[in-house]
């Protein structure tokens, strides 16, 4: 007895709600006063408005990645005006550059380490000598007619200035 029930239950709700959707799908669209032919032209407008501002939307996405990507480019220029290796342009008189004690001399490059001994040729008159500011950390260090862009810390070298002096 309590399957039928159960059963004549769920066949009336099965029933009603079929009557629920053809009566929705029954409802015209727009205004009742408009004929059908002006509904249909309002539905295509309002889908070409809204491809319109989806276009605009990833028009706006597409400069927004091109102005990143130039932001990006300019940063690299600027990362590459500390050349590894440069030749100067340029020559200067400096005073005589002795050799540090306890050491040899040798023509160091790029990604070498600079001993502590060098932090006494710092140069700080970088601006006399025609060089750009050295980056937060790091420092100038005269190494015979050469001079030498290392880290303050750990002496690593990231550019070096051949023949600025004579």
């Amino acid at each position: 007895m309590k399957k039928f029930v159960t059963t004549a239950i769920a066949a009336a709700m099965a029933a009603g709600s079929l009557g629920l959707a053809s009566a929705a799908s029954a409802q015209s669209y727009g205004r009742p006063d408009q004929r059908p032919d002006q509904r249909q032209e309002q539905r295509h407008d309002a889908r070409d408005d809204r491809q319109d501002h989806r276009q605009d939307r990833r028009d706006d996405r597409q400069e927004h990645r091109q102005d990143a990507r130039d932001d990006r480019r300019e940063y690299r220029q600027d990362q590459r005006a500390y050349d590894r290796y440069q030749r100067a342009e340029r020559r200067y008189t400096a005073g005589r550059w002795q050799q540090p004690r306890g050491t040899r001399y040798q023509v160091y490059g790029y990604g070498q380490r600079l001993p502590s001994a060098y932090n006494a040729y710092v140069v700080n008159d970088y601006g006399r000598y025609g060089l750009r500011a050295p980056p937060r950390g790091y420092h100038y260090v005269r190494n015979g007619n050469d001079v030498v862009l290392a880290a303050v810390a750990g002496g690593l070298i990231t550019a070096v200035i051949a023949g600025l002096f004579n």
